[in-house]
């Protein structure tokens, strides 16, 4: 990507209210999305960063903004749904860190941010982003319009000089099928300059066999720089894997492959290398692993 100084970077897609509980403890209230927890990464770690998504118009949404302004993400693109609420997912981890998800997101906000008033002009300032990131989460929460909406706001940003960065988070319940899923996953693809899939996700969906598979399919070699995230393997990248510097306890593994984006991108758009890239979205995301919550409070050991 190259160094890019102050750049603007607009991440979007559905923010929501976080229940988790790790092995017998009790629930707690927190904030979790996949895009939203990339968002505070990249700004814990002085970038520019703002959330483009619909929220409702309740308490529980303006506290959810006034918690990620705190955290020093933008939340002026966030729209509001009078009529529609955030989404809620309640997160459980066992004893070795594995977690089991449950949603209740099918009113949620966010599936109408392209339908709201406002939209048009979320849409414009999206657009003159230096580099928008979203994942095939984004996609799926969205109807069909939607999501024919979000790829012509890729092909604007790219049009006006910005990237796009795509994540191939998989949700196998958020799709009425896989192909489904792959169908939006490859016209992302398509309107995206950098791609950062997971090995397992692609294994699930059946669009890869191994690393090198994904890495082909995702369009690496063709112009397109591509990580394949392999879990405790590593990354793919250039063709070869850059292993996990450090292993640590797995506490709760919720948020390791955001804060491996968060890490990445933040040294790409710094000037770092993708190996150096990796590396440092390996160090986050193994800072992340070893705490609760898909976005651990930070600490002297964070580093951002």
């Amino acid at each position: 990507m190259g160094s890019v100084a102050g750049a603007n970077v607009t991440v979007i897609g559905e923010a929501m209210l976080e229940l988790s509980r790790g092995d017998g403890d009790s629930w707690n209230l927190r904030y979790g999305g996949d895009v939203i927890n990339t968002a505070i990464h990249l700004a814990r770690s002085g970038d520019t960063v703002r959330l483009a998504s619909a929220l409702g118009a309740d308490p529980m949404s303006a506290d959810l903004c006034a918690a990620w302004e705190a955290e020093g993400v933008d939340t002026t693109l966030v729209l509001r749904a009078a009529d529609r609420l955030p989404g809620l997912y309640a997160i459980e981890t066992d004893a070795t860190g594995e977690r089991s998800f449950h949603y209740w997101r099918g009113e949620a906000a966010a599936r109408r941010m392209f339908d709201l008033p406002g939209s048009a002009d979320m849409v414009a300032q999206a657009a003159q982003s230096d580099l928008l990131y979203f994942s095939l989460i984004t996609l799926a929460i969205l109807p069909d319009e939607g999501r024919e909406a979000l790829l012509d706001l890729c092909a604007a940003v790219r049009a006006n000089g910005g990237k796009v960065a795509f994540d191939g988070n998989y949700r196998a319940r958020l799709w009425s099928d896989a192909a489904t899923a792959c169908h939006w996953r490859d016209r992302a693809i398509a309107v995206s300059d950098m791609g950062l899939p997971t090995l397992a996700d692609e294994v699930e969906m059946g669009a890869a066999d191994d690393a090198q598979d994904a890495a082909a399919r995702w369009g690496a070699g063709e112009g397109r720089e591509v990580v394949v995230k392999l879990g405790g393997e590593g990354a793919l990248v250039d063709g070869t894997i850059v292993p996990i510097p450090q292993r640590v306890p797995v506490i709760d593994s919720s948020g390791a492959g955001d804060a491996f984006n968060g890490g990445y991108l933040h040294a790409r758009l710094a000037g770092a290398t993708p190996v150096d890239a990796a590396l440092a979205g390996h160090r986050l995301a193994g800072w992340n692993i070893g705490r609760r919550g898909a976005i651990p409070v930070r600490d002297g050991d964070a580093p951002y």
